[in-house]
C-alpha cells in the first residue's frame, strides 16, 4: 500500500484540525487482512534493514521516528516489530520517563536535542518532547503560560531538525478506551506481565478526556509541513505495525542513501 493511500487515513495536513475523535481506532480499509499485513511487516522490516545499512554507511543524513500514544497503546510493540530487523548500530531507541534532577536543571528540550540521532542512524523516541504539552499541561506541572510558548518552540526545534538532515516522522498510536481497558488487564491477570502494570496508569485513565484534549491540541498545533502528524489506528497490533513500516519504508525510499563511492579501485589491491 503507497503512502498516499495510507495518508489519506492518518495523516493530519498542516493547518487543519486533527479531529482526534473522529478517527477510527480500527480502520478496517488499512490492511483488511491480518496474514498479509504480517507480511507486509516483515517485509518491509527486511527493506528498512538494507535501506539503513546504506544510510549508516553514508552518514550524510538522520532519521527521527517520534512514537507518541496513551499508556498500552503500543510504542515498545511498534520498536519490535517495525525495526527488530535493524543491525544494533544503526538504531538507538530513547524512552523518556520522569525528568531527572540534572535534566531539570536545564529547558525542557535539552534531554530531548542531547538524543537526536546522529548522522547514519535511525533514532525512535518512545514518548518525546510532546510529553512537555501533554503530561505537563494534564497534570498541571508547569504554568499554563509556559505550556502555551511550547507549541511554537517545538515547531521551531523541528524545522532546525529538519533543516540540518533530520527527516522526522511522527505517530499517534490511537487506541480506544475499551482497548485500553482490556490491554491492562492483561497485564493483572499474566504474572508475567505484572511488571508491565503501573497503577499510576490508572490514574491517567481517569484523565482520558483530558488526555484527548492536550493531544488535540498539540496533533492540530504541531503538524507542519517539516514534521507532520500521523494518527495510527493502533486497537490491532498487526495493522499498526503494517502502517507505520510502510510509512518508516517509503520516507527512506524517498531520502535514498547510497553507499559511498570509495576513492580507490579494488582492482588496484590484492589480498595475500
Amino acid at each position: 500500500m503507497k503512502l498516499k493511500d495510507i495518508d489519506a487515513h492518518v495523516l493530519v495536513k498542516p493547518g487543519e484540525t486533527a479531529r482526534l475523535k473522529e478517527r477510527d481506532c480500527v480502520c478496517a480499509g488499512l490492511f483488511p487482512d491480518k496474514d498479509e499485513a504480517e507480511k507486509v511487516r516483515k517485509d518491509n522490516s527486511k527493506a528498512i534493514d538494507a535501506l539503513q545499512d546504506k544510510m549508516w554507511a553514508e552518514r550524510t543524513r538522520a532519521l527521527l521516528v517520534v512514537l507518541q500514544g496513551i499508556d498500552t497503546s503500543g510504542k515498545d510493540g511498534t520498536v519490535r516489530g517495525v525495526f527488530n530487523a535493524c543491525g544494533p548500530l544503526g538504531v538507538c531507541v530513547t524512552p523518556f520517563g520522569r525528568p531527572t534532577e540534572e535534566e531539570l536543571a536545564h529547558d525542557y528540550l535539552w534531554r530531548v536535542h542531547a538524543a537526536v540521532p546522529k548522522k547514519g542512524i535511525i533514532g525512535v523516541f518512545n514518548r518525546s518532547h510532546y510529553e512537555d504539552v501533554l503530561v505537563v499541561k494534564v497534570r498541571k506541572l508547569a504554568p499554563a503560560d509556559a505550556v502555551e510558548r511550547r507549541y511554537e518552540e517545538i515547531n521551531a526545534f523541528e524545522k532546525h531538525l529538519t533543516q540540518n538532515g533530520v527527516t522526522i516522522l511522527k505517530f499517534m498510536l490511537h487506541i480506544s478506551k475499551d482497548e485500553q481497558a482490556e490491554r491492562l488487564q492483561e497485564r493483572l491477570d499474566a504474572p508475567e506481565k505484572h511488571w508491565k502494570f503501573n497503577p499510576g496508569d490508572l490514574e491517567d485513565r481517569a484523565l482520558w478526556d483530558d488526555y484527548a484534549a492536550a493531544y488535540e491540541t498539540a496533533l492540530t498545533r504541531c503538524s507542519t509541513a517539516h514534521a507532520p502528524w500521523r494518527i495510527v489506528p493502533a486497537d490491532k497490533k498487526w495493522r499498526r505495525n503494517a502502517i507505520i513500516s510502510s510509512v518508516v519504508l517509503e520516507t527512506l525510499e524517498k531520502m535514498g542513501p547510497k553507499y559511498p563511492k570509495p576513492d580507490w579501485k579494488a582492482s588496484d589491491f590484492k589480498i595475500v
